[in-house]
Formats: structure tokens, C-alpha cells, sequence
């Protein structure tokens, strides 16, 4: 596929949704909620290996729910990470491609099934590959704080992303999703990685925030989106797994700093405690409040809204009809 026809996808089904694609939610969320375990580094990606039919499973809930998007259970799945485990090489290389292949796979049956449903609003939808932060790796919350240590420099995170990032592209996504970026220089090592493997599908950078004002390295976005905005292989930047109350004000900002579109899918609100590995109470938005949000941000300017941790199949529902009904 060519770089102009995979970015045409992006806007064509941005453009078929009304101006603002909705993806999926958490997907961790609802893999426990069918009984999975997965209190472990591999996280969600632990279910390629033990229960990847409950993978599939998740990706149709929520595409019955409206999602035009869904991304891969690929966001802690690593060669690394697997070969922790031992597996070799080729065993985690295989469950990369399979991450992807189960979401094509349940987008295909989904779509066919749809098509004899007369009026149906469902849009064929894109399956983006899931490609976690090297913090999201380390599994020891640093996603959130972008403090790496003094050894991590560009040519290292490079070198951690690159497999992963060839893979997954091989096994025929729509397009990449770079996901809870928390700093500058692991933003320029995914850019610089998309030309150097001249990678011809789109791709979107997110990062995630702390405070709201900032990536969590406390680097400012704009620093972040100079990188970016540079790019031509970046089609669309945005923030993920931050609290919901953040978006508003992050979309104003964003469209300051960007002509690229943007994409926005926070969590629930609740508060993940990287070490302690558990989520605490905080300020969160029920599905009510997201359904009353979604076309606000919709406004704003975000091309692509969806969840996060702690989000579900009723809160992608409670968006996609929200947008459909008010554009």
C-alpha cells in the first residue's frame, strides 16, 4: 500500500464518521472483566499467549459499540518482554503478528455480519497496531513521569522499537499508534524510526500528562510538537490516558501547536499507581459525562475520539451515538 492511499484511509473513514472517528477502550479493562489474569509485566499481552480468543472477543464488543478504530492488544507486548518470559525470538515475533491478525480478523467477521443489516451506521472499520512506551515496558510506571535514567539515549530507545515496529507492520495494519509517549526524545526516536524504515501507513504519536499542562518529563508540548510537526510519515498527534478533565483544555493547546489532526482517548479518571500496581480512586467521568464531552471535544477539533484505561464498551457506545446525533 502506498503512503498517500494508507493516509487516505484515515481521512476517508474520518470523513465517513462525520468529521470524528470513534475508537475503541480500554482494552485491559475488559479482558478482566471476561475472567482474564493479567497482574503481570506482558499485561494485557499476557492473553496472546493464555486466551487470545477473549482478545477477539473484546474487539467485537466494541465494535458492536460503534468503535470505527480498534487497536491491537500489542501495548506491553515486546521481544524483550517476551523473551523474559522464554520465548524465543520467533515465538514473540509470531505473537505480534497475532495481535494484529485477531483484530483483522474480528473487524472482517464484524463488517460481513453487518452488511445484511439494512441501515446499519456501522463504518468498516481500521485496525491500528498498538506500540507502547518503553516506560510501558519497564512496567514500572515511568510512561507517566518520562524520567528514563542517564543510559537511556536516542540510539537505545531506537533500537527498542524497531523489531517491534517491522513486525508489526509486516503482519498488515491500517495504521501504527505510538501510545503514552511521555517525553521529547522518545517522540523524535519514533519519528526518526518511521523515516529510517520508510514506513508507508499512517501513524499517530500520543502522548500521556500529569498535570495537564505538560508531558510527564515536564517538558512542554510544544517542545514535543516542534519534533512532530516536522514530520511528514506523522498523520495525527494527540493525548491518551491522561484524566478526562485535562481534554479540553489539551485540545485548545493542541490546536495552537498543530495543523495534524488530532486524536484524544483518556481514561476513566482513576488513578494508576505504576508501583503499587493498582488504580486509586480520583475524579472520573462515568459514561453519562463522556456522552456530554465527546461532542465538545468533537468541536474543538479532535478527528478521533475514544477510551482508555478503565473505559468500556458502554462508554465507546455512549460516544459514538453522542457524535452521531449531534453532527
Amino acid at each position: 500500500m502506498g503512503f498517500e492511499k494508507g493516509m487516505s484511509l484515515l481521512e476517508d473513514l474520518i470523513e465517513k464518521a462525520g468529521g470524528c472517528a470513534v475508537m475503541d477502550g480500554g482494552f485491559a479493562t475488559q479482558l478482566e472483566s471476561h475472567g482474564a489474569s493479567i497482574n503481570d509485566p506482558l499485561w494485557s499481552a499476557l492473553c496472546l499467549i493464555k486466551d487470545p480468543h477473549l482478545i477477539k472477543q473484546v474487539h467485537m464488543e466494541y465494535l458492536e459499540a460503534g468503535a470505527d478504530i480498534l487497536v491491537t492488544s500489542s501495548y506491553q507486548a515486546t521481544i524483550p518482554g517476551f523473551l523474559s518470559r522464554g520465548l524465543s525470538l520467533e515465538e514473540g515475533e509470531t505473537l505480534l503478528k497475532k495481535s494484529v491478525k485477531l483484530a483483522v480478523e474480528a473487524r472482517d467477521k464484524f463488517w460481513d455480519s453487518t452488511q445484511s443489516i439494512p441501515g446499519n451506521r456501522y463504518n468498516r472499520a481500521l485496525v491500528a497496531a498498538s506500540i507502547g512506551s518503553y516506560g510501558a515496558y519497564l512496567a514500572d510506571g515511568s510512561e507517566y513521569s518520562g524520567c528514563y535514567g542517564p543510559d537511556v539515549n536516542l540510539d537505545k530507545l531506537k533500537d527498542f522499537h524497531r523489531r517491534r515496529l517491522q513486525v508489526l507492520v509486516e503482519a498488515g495494519p491500517d495504521l501504527l499508534a505510538f501510545e503514552t509517549i511521555p517525553n521529547k526524545l522518545e517522540a523524535q526516536a519514533c519519528v526518526e524510526l518511521l523515516e529510517e524504515e520508510n514506513i508507508q501507513i499512517p501513524s499517530w504519536i500520543c502522548f500521556s500528562s500529569v498535570d495537564g499542562y505538560n508531558a510527564p518529563s515536564g517538558e512542554s508540548f510544544k517542545e514535543c510538537f516542534d519534533v512532530l510537526n516536522k514530520s511528514t510519515k506523522v498523520n495525527a498527534v494527540g493525548i491518551n490516558c491522561a484524566p478526562p478533565h485535562f481534554i479540553e483544555s489539551l485540545l485548545c493547546k493542541f490546536k495552537e501547536l498543530t495543523t495534524k489532526a488530532i486524536v484524544v482517548y483518556p481514561n476513566s479518571g482513576e488513578i494508576w499507581d505504576g508501583r503499587a500496581k493498582k488504580w486509586k480512586p480520583s475524579k472520573c467521568f462515568g459514561d453519562d459525562t463522556f456522552e456530554v464531552v465527546a461532542p465538545r471535544w468533537r468541536d474543538l477539533g479532535a478527528k478521533v475520539i475514544g477510551g482508555c484505561c478503565r473505559t468500556t464498551p458502554s462508554t465507546i457506545r455512549a460516544i459514538s451515538n453522542a457524535l452521531k446525533e449531534t453532527s
